[in-house]
């Protein structure tokens, strides 16, 4: 029976399955998790142990290491989570990867779990069609779960058989014979496997798919799960190319942890896989290392080998379960030596990238976001919050700026500087909210829960209202600039009610900071404090508005004077407006849905 182009296009279709089942299944989870998740990496980093089980737990539950590690380069990123921080969880995503090992070890051979999956598809596809939504990602984790194993029955199906099949063998075992070189052949085969599919799973799933067919043996099989140990800091590393030099610091200290154990073991392979091999042999009754390769070596066993060609059942569980094994013993290793080098690490990261210059408040940049940090849509929810409260900032800087052009005579070299500057603001302003807004708009393409889907359009709402503060603020700088042109001066009278005006609306901007600073949870007080400035600002306006059509009227300066006053007494109330509505778009980001 030959090997078809049909069979092959069918190979990679079941191993499309089975990564699409794995991103259903990481993706499911997210969801179910959203701000509990978030609420973790968070809190539960206070020192180096609590970080390491953070990494465990995270990573178990969502079955893959590269999410929740390009997870804590977020946090890092948005200025949650420290660099030392960030090192004591990657090191338990290391540990807490194995976890996805151990589920396709166990349920590979031992059970079939393909044969139950259209059972558990049958439970979870209705839940997608329940209300809460909390049921419907856990049918998407349910159906994840099933597309996975049928992706994996189907890749043991459709991979060639050798025996059929003896110029692919002859291809294969060209490199299986080379003695160390073998061994690094097939490292570096690990590495750039899992560097392509950006899942060390997948690359364990292929790996125990190659030893049960009898292509390589099971220490080869080890060295390509220790490269996969390094190919997997590629997803983190691309993650963080578009952050901040914090992020790209995280992102080198998991390449330095992963590297470096996966170096030290390369040192010490064989004597540390027949480690591995005989821990095995103790817990499963069989050894690996010592399965044979082919029926006609003269240590073949029945059992361990069938008559027409690759394992038997019993011994492909050994090799599942000590392929398995492996990673669990390296990470684990790796982890008790590393840990207590923690705040060296953070050093040395430091030293390899060091920062250059600080951040330029004068040139347009974002601090928080980017677009290659978006594989946890759930997650990236903490990025674009921290970039508004940046973005808030700025504009504050804007009302300043406004506030003192009003005083500055126009021949004051101090007047154009300020009116240069309020000018570029406003440029940075504008390009700061279409790159918010589009990395929102990136964000909400993912999967998310009702509850980010909700966070994204209020923020959406947040940075529009924002950018029309900084638009105010602008326009101030204008009108002023049309009242030196005209030649008007204020009356001292007319220059203390505008401050006032002004002093209100900059108690307004300093309480509206507050909040979006406090996005997550913002103070009842606060809320209460931004309804009252505002009707505070509109009392205000509408006594002003009377007063200076009385004192026109009485002639107590003339009409173009009082023109120009309540241009600016006009502007600065819709900048009381424009601060409301951010504080209302706060308010109601996180308004939960009557169906959830």
């Amino acid at each position: 029976m030959s090997y078809t182009v049909i069979d092959f296009i069918s190979l990679l279709g079941a191993i499309c399955l089975f990564l699409y089942g794995m991103k259903v299944m990481s993706e499911g989870l997210q969801k179910v998790a959203g701000d509990r998740l978030r609420n973790i990496l968070g809190i539960m980093t206070k020192n180096r142990v609590t970080g390491v089980l953070t990494g465990i737990v995270i990573t178990a539950l969502i079955q893959s290491s590269s999410a929740s590690t390009v997870m804590v380069v977020s946090f890092v990123n948005a200025g949650l989570m420290s660099l030392g921080q960030s090192m004591a969880v990657i090191f338990g995503a290391n540990v807490g990867t194995t976890v996805t090992t151990w589920i396709i070890s166990a349920f590979s051979f031992e059970v079939s779990i393909s044969d139950y999956s259209i059972l558990l598809l049958a439970v979870g596809v209705p839940m997608l069609f329940m209300k809460k939504s909390t049921y419907k990602s856990l049918g998407e984790f349910l159906i994840g779960f099933c597309f996975l194993f049928m992706g994996l029955d189907l890749i043991s199906k459709y991979v060639p058989d050798l025996r059929s099949n003896p110029e692919m063998l002859a291809f294969i075992t060209e490199y299986t014979s080379l003695g160390v070189g073998s061994i690094l052949i097939f490292f570096v085969f690990g590495i750039v496997l899992t560097m392509v599919a950006q899942s060390s799973a997948a690359t364990f799933a292929i790996t125990l798919i190659m030893c049960s067919q009898g292509w390589i043996s099971f220490m080869l099989g080890c060295a390509i799960i220790l490269g996969g140990n390094i190919g997997t800091t590629i997803t983190p590393i691309l993650a963080s190319l578009s952050g901040n030099l914090a992020a790209r610091r995280t992102a080198m200290g998991h390449v330095l942890f992963n590297v470096l154990g996966s170096v030290i073991v390369l040192c010490i392979f064989e004597p540390f896989t027949r480690l591995v091999g005989e821990i095995t042999g103790a817990c499963n009754g069989i050894n690996p290392i010592d399965i044979p390769m082919s029926v006609e070596d003269n240590m073949a066993d029945s059992t361990l080998l069938n008559p027409a060609g690759g394992l038997t059942s019993k011994a492909q569980s050994a090799v599942a379960f000590g392929l398995a094994m492996f990673p669990t013993v390296f990470n684990a290793c790796n982890l008790l030596v590393m840990i207590w080098f923690t705040n060296l690490y953070v050093k040395i990261v430091c030293w390899i990238m060091p920062a250059k210059h600080k951040d330029n408040e004068e040139e347009f940049s974002l601090k928080f976001i980017g677009r290659g940090m978006l594989s946890a849509s759930e997650l990236n929810i903490t990025q674009a919050q921290k970039e508004i409260a940046v973005y808030s900032e700025r504009v504050g800087r804007m009302l300043t700026m406004a506030t003192e052009l009003i005083h500055l005579p126009e021949k004051d070299s101090r007047y154009t500087e300020t009116f240069n500057r309020l000018e570029k603001y406003e440029e940075i302003s504008d390009r700061m909210e279409v790159e918010i807004g589009k990395f929102l708009n990136h964000v909400a393409e993912g999967r998310l829960s009702p509850q980010g889907k909700l966070r994204i359009a209020g923020m959406l709402r947040i940075i529009s209202e924002i950018e029309s503060i900084a638009d105010g603020c602008y326009n101030v700088g204008r009108t002023v600039n049309r009242q030196h042109q005209n030649h008007v001066d204020f009356d001292p009278s007319v220059m203390k009610e505008i401050d006032e005006m002004f002093s209100l609306v900059g108690a307004a901007m300093n309480n509206m900071l507050e909040i979006v600073k406090e996005m997550e949870s913002p103070e009842d007080s606060l809320i209460i404090q931004a309804y009252n400035k505002e009707r505070e600002i509109n009392n205000l306006r509408n006594n002003l508005r009377d007063s200076n059509i009385f004192n026109i009227n009485n002639l107590k300066y003339g009409y173009q004077e009082g023109i120009f006053f309540m241009d600016l007494i006009g502007e600065a109330e819709k900048l009381g407006d424009y601060m409301l509505n951010v504080v209302e778009g706060v308010k109601h980001q996180f308004q939960e849905k009557n169906e959830d």
